[in-house]
């Protein structure tokens, strides 16, 4: 009975092992698995998890749904991407956002989406992106229209997300957006669009040379320095704005705010090395100051500024710590318990510029098995071996050559 248990144990342990290996260095960033992904996605919202994720905080309607249609752009599937607008564009999806901003409801809904909610321009020029040449939407050209004398009429870049403040991700999401409408139809937006690439490069985070985490409504100020709940998206957009300043500024984002907590990893840190802050909304639980979401996140950043090094490494430890569980059509993670975690992974992994052209490779080596990882493997091996090859079913050839 003995020898049973502990072979049983021995296979547990080996096939968690197998399988963490294949997940660490196999390919995590499959476009089926993605598809696999949005499946359960799609099942989940037809069931109320958009409403469900309302109830437990304020953007949450809008949040699983931009992100899904968002996701549906980058596979290029039209039609799941406009079902998603259609829920959005709806007296639900604006109910979280005041009529009272300039825009109406705010930058906040007009645009895409900041980490949590982001603004539903970049969901239709998106959508636009995927049509037949000649295409128009009205509603794209208006909502591009009303954010650019938003932004011509400020005094500062950062338009206001709710009343009384700034986050200067809100405003570079929307000015991806104007960037955009300019690829898709007759440019009109480059001086706003140059104006605001002035202003910004003016009020960086004086300690980390990167956009601040929010700012000053009246001058634009840092009011808080980068963080990287926030950096994640910035650096998602910047390529589509300016991809030389994007270049830039995703090399400080990655040397100030990559980390590997334990010698596990590669992760993304909240506050710069050096510096540490409070767990908030914005970033989730820190866990060795790692915030979880801007880990996710930068995934697709890293695509985008094609990383494949990073993209890589934190698309298979993300599959390692996921527990991912598969059926013959869907994939969900961490058991399907938080459909806006896939939301964010999904899209992350389906991550592609739709304003600009890809940009020359970074050059990194900097991903690879996490050391602690490799010593319990190579620690554990030995003693499931043993195990394996004193069972009596295991071919004799294996027994005799660990007897040599």
């Amino acid at each position: 009975m003995g020898r049973l248990v502990r072979l049983v144990a021995a296979v547990v342990i080996s096939v968690v092992a197998l399988g963490g290996v294949v997940r660490l260095v196999g390919p995590a960033q499959d476009i089926p698995s993605v598809r696999r992904q949005m499946t359960f996605l799609r099942s989940e919202l037809t069931d109320g998890a958009a409403t469900t994720a309302q109830g437990q905080f304020p953007e949450g309607y809008f949040f699983l749904y931009v992100l899904y249609g968002l996701t549906a752009v980058d596979l290029g599937d039209a039609g799941e991407a406009r079902w998603a607008l259609a829920h959005l564009d709806s007296a639900e999806g604006r109910e979280p956002f005041s009529a009272d901003l300039t825009p109406p409801y705010g930058v906040f809904y007009v645009g895409w989406l900041n980490f949590y909610v982001g603004w539903l321009n970049r969901l239709r020029g998106g959508i636009l992106s995927l049509s037949p040449p000649g295409t128009t939407d009205p509603a794209f050209d208006r909502d591009s229209a009303a954010l650019a004398a938003a932004f011509d009429a400020s005094p500062t870049p950062f338009l206001p997300a709710y009343p009384s403040r700034a986050w200067p991700v809100d405003s570079t999401v929307a000015i991806a957006s104007l960037a955009l409408h300019d690829k898709l139809t007759t440019p009109r937006y480059g001086p706003t669009i140059a104006r605001w690439l002035s202003g910004v490069r003016v009020r960086l985070d004086p300690a980390t040379g990167l956009l601040p985490h929010t700012a000053d409504l009246e001058t634009g100020a840092p009011t808080a320095g980068a963080r990287g709940s926030s950096q994640s998206i910035i650096q998602r957009f910047l390529p589509e704005i300016d991809p030389d300043f994007a270049r830039s500024q995703y090399l400080t984002f990655r040397s100030r705010f990559l980390a590997r907590p334990l010698g596990l990893g590669p992760a993304i840190r909240e506050y710069p090395h050096g510096t540490t802050g409070p767990a908030d909304v914005d970033s989730g639980p820190l866990p060795l100051g790692i915030s979880l979401s801007a880990t996710v996140v930068t995934l697709g950043a890293a695509r985008v500024q094609r990383d494949e090094s990073l993209a890589a490494g934190l698309a298979n430890f993300g599959d390692l710590a996921g527990v991912p569980l598969d059926t013959w059509h869907t994939r969900r993670y961490a058991f399907g318990a938080v459909p806006i975690g896939d939301a964010f992974l999904a899209w992350s992994k389906s991550a592609r510029p739709l304003a600009a052209s890809p940009p020359p490779s970074v050059l990194s080596r900097w991903w690879r098995l996490p050391l602690l990882t490799v010593l319990l493997l190579l620690a554990v091996a030995p003693w499931v071996l043993r195990l394996l090859t004193a069972a009596p079913w295991v071919p004799a050839i294996i027994r005799r050559r660990r007897s040599v």
